[in-house]
This record gives C-alpha cells, structure tokens and sequence, in this order.
C-alpha cells in the first residue's frame, strides 16, 4: 500500500503578510518557508536566508547611484521605453541577472502604461478626483454611507495597482507585483535596487508619460537653493 502524501501545513494569511514585510520576498516563497517551518515565522525567515531572497528589506535604504539605461520597442516600433534601473554598483549593473530585469521592466511599461513609479508620486490632485468619482459610484449604487468608505478604500487599492509601476502585477508573471519581482533579484544579486525614472511614447499619441521618484525632484530643489 502506497504512502499518501502529507497535506501541506495550512499558513494564516497574516503570517505570510507578515514575512513578506519583514524579508521583502514574494509572497508565494513566504507561503513555501512557512509551510515548510510549519508555521515558526523566525525559522521561515531563515529559509527564505538560506535561499537569498530575505535581504531586499534591509538592503531598501542603501543609495543605488550605478545602474544602467535601458530601452524597449515594441515590435512594429510603435512604442517605446526607456528606463533608468538603479543598483549600488556597477559591477552589478553588468550582470546579466541586472541587464535581463532592465529588460523587463521595460517592456512591462511599454505593455502596461504606469504614470507614476511608487504611490508617494501621486498627486493630491489625482487621489482627489479618484476618491470623489468611487464615492460617488458607491452611494449611487444605494450603498448605505458606513460602508462607503470601506468601498473606496478598496477601489483606491485597485487604483495603484493601475498607475503605479511598483503596484502592477508583473505581465510575465501575474501572481507577483514589480516591486516583488525587484526584491527577489535584489535577494540574488546582494544589492539594492530601485526604478528611478522612465518615459514611454507611443507612436499618433499627443500625450506621452515621463515618471521619476520624488527624490530625484527633491535633489533637483536642493541644488537649486
């Protein structure tokens, strides 16, 4: 009589969230470390070690001023990128593990058209419009005024997820956002690493998106004081 295989232990979804910010590894690897250290949140952190994609979080901080330009044409020439991928050293910047991430990201904008990099370069005015306009769908669909809030809040979340390049569902790879995509080369490759600015351009489009993280535009503003 054959062995039945053991049902993979059952992981609160709290705790996967939990080792997700504490390493910065893509939730599915959380979910695996978790299962596999049945549950101990300190073990599973250990794996997640072992296999290089725990250091993303603690790395965040470090200044990334090498990296690499990059660009994508979609095929035909109808659109173009191009991206500029910060690491913290050059010689990073060379690998091909940095070059093929380079790549992707860019023909992720090409597909997807993000206008803005993280959530903090959102305007005031953006989320202003976004806020009233779901607000107002909420209470035209008869929803009572507690749960509209809840509502909004929920549409909002979409909303990033739609503008924000670090948001998006990753198109090679639907089930991590860009931003996990990152953190797990930055796992590999041992260093931080971050999307500074990109622009895309679209062939018979009058309008067009150039994006880049408020610390460049902060910069800008201290070197002109």
């Amino acid at each position: 009589m054959s062995a039945t295989a053991e049902a993979p232990f059952k992981v609160d979804a709290k705790l996967v969230k939990d080792l997700r910010e504490k390493s910065g590894a893509p939730m599915g690897d959380c979910l695996k470390a978790l299962q596999e250290s049945k549950g101990d949140m300190e073990q599973a952190f250990v794996v997640l070690r072992k296999r290089g994609m725990a250091s993303a979080a603690k790395k965040a901080s470090r200044t990334t001023n090498e990296g690499a330009v990059g660009t994508y044409i979609h095929q035909g020439g109808k659109i173009g990128v191009l991206l500029e991928l910060n690491c913290e050293s050059d010689f990073v910047a060379r690998t091909e593990d940095f070059q093929e991430l380079l790549r992707d990201i860019s023909m992720h904008i090409a597909a997807t058209d993000p206008k803005y990099v993280t959530k903090e370069e959102v305007t005031e005015a953006d989320l202003a419009r976004e806020r009233d306009v779901f607000k107002a769908q909420a209470l035209a669909t008869g929803k009572k005024p507690e749960f509209v809030d809840k509502i909004v809040d929920g549409k909002m979340s979409k909303f990033y997820e739609e503008v924000c390049l670090l948001e998006q569902p990753f198109v090679k790879e639907q089930s991590q956002t860009v931003k996990q995509v990152i953190a797990t080369k930055i796992g590999k490759l041992g260093e931080n690493i971050s999307v500074r600015r990109f622009a895309r351009f679209k062939v018979g489009d009058p309008s067009y998106t150039v994006a880049q993280v408020l610390q460049i535009q902060e910069s800008s503003e201290d070197a002109q004081a």
